[in-house]
């Protein structure tokens, strides 16, 4: 059995208002067992032993879409997964101050390959830190108290199809994922 963590984009903002309760049935339905979800911002537990990642996902996309109406994109990591990514510790270089937003962005697609970093956008609202394959850290810089207001550069640059979570965020969906 592998201990999967389904971080969900579209959940719970822009009115698609889903409670935890439901969203529990809706991965339960699936076959999917031991399954527990963590805040309001679409964050599932689960455990299964389906070894195909993207069947699994396409299969919990397809469900979820039927379901509530809507599309929502699904990225899976293991427990384990998100434990190395958290390990990398991509922002300890950083002087860390109360307007950063430190982000882990979850990515549909492998990275772009080549892009000279750390790379800054063209406001200098956010900054690309680092890349993995399948997962971009960025830093988010508050000005005039507010955090960036579009994500038009992040999109064009690696791609419309990701979710973040604040890197301290995702510390804490990983402990919760990690009791059983």
């Amino acid at each position: 059995m592998t201990t999967y963590i389904a971080f969900l984009r579209g959940i719970n903002v822009g009115g698609h208002r889903v409670t935890m309760d439901v969203l529990r049935r809706l991965f339960t339905e699936l076959g999917l067992s031991n399954v527990r979800t963590y805040i309001q911002s679409g964050n599932v537990f689960f455990e299964t032993e389906e070894q195909n990642r993207a069947q699994l996902t396409a299969r919990i996309e397809q469900h979820l879409q039927q379901t509530l109406g809507y599309r929502v994109s699904v990225f899976l990591r293991s427990v384990a997964e998100l434990e190395q990514l958290l390990t990398l510790n991509p922002f300890g270089h950083l002087a860390v101050t109360n307007d950063m937003r430190l982000c882990v962005m979850f990515l549909a697609e492998p990275a772009p390959v080549g892009l000279e970093l750390p790379l800054f956008s063209p406001k200098a609202d956010m900054e690309i830190v680092s890349l993995t394959d399948q997962e971009a850290f960025v830093v988010w810089y508050i000005i005039e108290g507010r955090p960036p207001a579009s994500m038009t550069f992040l999109d064009k640059t690696l791609g419309r199809q990701t979710t973040t979570r604040f890197f301290h965020t995702a510390a804490k969906i990983l402990e919760a994922a990690k009791k059983s």
